[in-house]
C-alpha cells in the first residue's frame, strides 16, 4: 500500500503468499501458521456499468460495413452476449424460426436460452448467406488471410471492436454493448429477474447494479410516485 499498488494487485500478492504457505504446510509438513487468513483481501472498487446512448449506437452501427461484424455486435447489443459466448457460438445453437440461441457452457458452466430481436435476426441471416465455407461449425469465422475459414477468437472479435472504436472515435467495447442491452431493457420496464436470466447472472445483486445507471426508469418511477404523494397531500390539506 505504501508503494501505491492498486487493491487488485495487492490481493494477487496476498493470494500467492497464502497459496505458498498452504503448500509449505500441506506438502512439506512444516509446523507453521499461514499468515494470510482465508478470505482476507482488500475491498475492491465496483465501478458502475458503462453503456452507450442511442446517438453513440447510431454512429457505431452506421460504421459497420461487414455483415459478420454487424451480426456479432448486434448479438451483443440485442441478446446481451459476452464476447466469449459470441466466439463459441455454433451453427446448431441457432434457431432462426424461433428467433433464439442456445448458449452452451457459458460463464460458471451454465447453459441458457436467449432471444433474438428482428434486427439482430436480419443481421445474422445476412451474415450466414455469405459465411465462408469451413469444416468447423463455429458461427463466426476469419474471412481473410492465412486463417480464412477458421474460428474467430475472442481476441479477434475484440480487435474488430478496437478497429471501429478508432474509426468512430467512440469509447466503446464489446462489454459496453452487453451493458447497453441491460440498461435499455430496464428502461423499457423489463423485470429485473428477466434481465438476470437473459444475461446469465448467478446473483440478482449483479443485475441490480444496472438500476444505478438506469436514470430514465428512476425518473419515471419518481414522478409516478410523486403524483400519488402530492395527490394525498393535497387531499389532506384541502379546505373543508
Amino acid at each position: 500500500m505504501a508503494r501505491g499498488l492498486k487493491p487488485k494487485t495487492i490481493n494477487c500478492h496476498l493470494q500467492r503468499i497464502r497459496e505458498f504457505y498452504h503448500y509449505l504446510i500441506q506438502e512439506q509438513d512444516l509446523p507453521i501458521t499461514n499468515p494470510v487468513r482465508k478470505g482476507y483481501s482488500l475491498r475492491m472498487p465496483k465501478p458502475l456499468p458503462r453503456h452507450m446512448d442511442q446517438e453513440q449506437l447510431d454512429v457505431l452501427l452506421g460504421s459497420l460495413k461487414s455483415p459478420r461484424d454487424r451480426a456479432m455486435f448486434m448479438l451483443m447489443l440485442r441478446c446481451g452476449l459476452r464476447v466469449g459466448e459470441v466466439a463459441k457460438l455454433t451453427l446448431d445453437a441457432i434457431d432462426l424460426r424461433g428467433q433464439r440461441l442456445i448458449i452452451h457452457d457459458a460463464k460458471w458452466g451454465k447453459d441458457r436460452i436467449v432471444y433474438v430481436s428482428d434486427d439482430a435476426t436480419k443481421a445474422l441471416v445476412d451474415y450466414l448467406r455469405g459465411r465462408p465455407p469451413s469444416p468447423t461449425d463455429t458461427l463466426f469465422l476469419n474471412q481473410k488471410g492465412l486463417y480464412r475459414g477458421q474460428p474467430l477468437t475472442i481476441r479477434g472479435i475484440q480487435k474488430r471492436m478496437e478497429y471501429y472504436r478508432k474509426k468512430t472515435g467512440l469509447r466503446a467495447s464489446c462489454h459496453h454493448l452487453r451493458h447497453t442491452m441491460a440498461t435499455q431493457m430496464l428502461n423499457a420496464d423489463a423485470e429485473l429477474v428477466t434481465i438476470q436470466d437473459l444475461l446469465g447472472h448467478s446473483w440478482i445483486t449483479t443485475t441490480q447494479r444496472y438500476c444505478r445507471v438506469s436514470n430514465r426508469k428512476v425518473q419515471r418511477d419518481y414522478y409516478k410516485a410523486m403524483e400519488v404523494v402530492l395527490a394525498r397531500t393535497t387531499s389532506m390539506y384541502a379546505p373543508t
